[in-house]
């Protein structure tokens, strides 16, 4: 039979839901005494999560050029200027400057999350990108 944990009162401290890449497949369970308890869970995508993006065809490549279409390639998951500038080796000033021409087509959206701005492509570069 399958390990069960034992049962865990909260004691009405609520309970915390909280994604995680360190406990896929499974599911942990947290408690201490005076605090909420937490119930981590995979986070969505975490199998794909080391995986290397399709490389960029080079019909894509002849169209935006090669470091926006690699760009297109790797914001399938929200990412920060720093994060693109080191995965594809280019300064963070490059990185900008592409991405606003990215935005200004429509193929990229930025948003912002206190002092975090995180850039994922738009359904019109999925579209591009098929």
């Amino acid at each position: 039979p399958p390990h069960r944990p034992p049962p865990v009162s909260l004691r009405g401290h609520g309970l915390v839901l909280c994604p995680s890449v360190f406990c896929w497949p499974g599911v942990t369970v947290g408690k201490r005494p005076v605090a909420a308890g937490s119930l981590r869970y995979p986070a969505r995508g975490v199998a794909a999560l080391w995986e290397s993006p399709e490389p960029a065809s080079d019909a894509l490549v002849a169209l935006v050029g090669r470091t926006r279409a690699m760009m297109l390639t790797e914001l399938a998951q929200p990412a920060t200027t720093t994060d693109l500038a080191t995965r594809l080796a280019v300064t963070s000033g490059a990185i900008s400057q592409h991405l606003g021409v990215l935005r200004a087509a429509g193929l990229v959206t930025t948003s912002r999350d206190g002092r975090v701005t995180l850039h994922l492509r738009t359904e019109r570069a999925e579209a591009l990108l098929a």
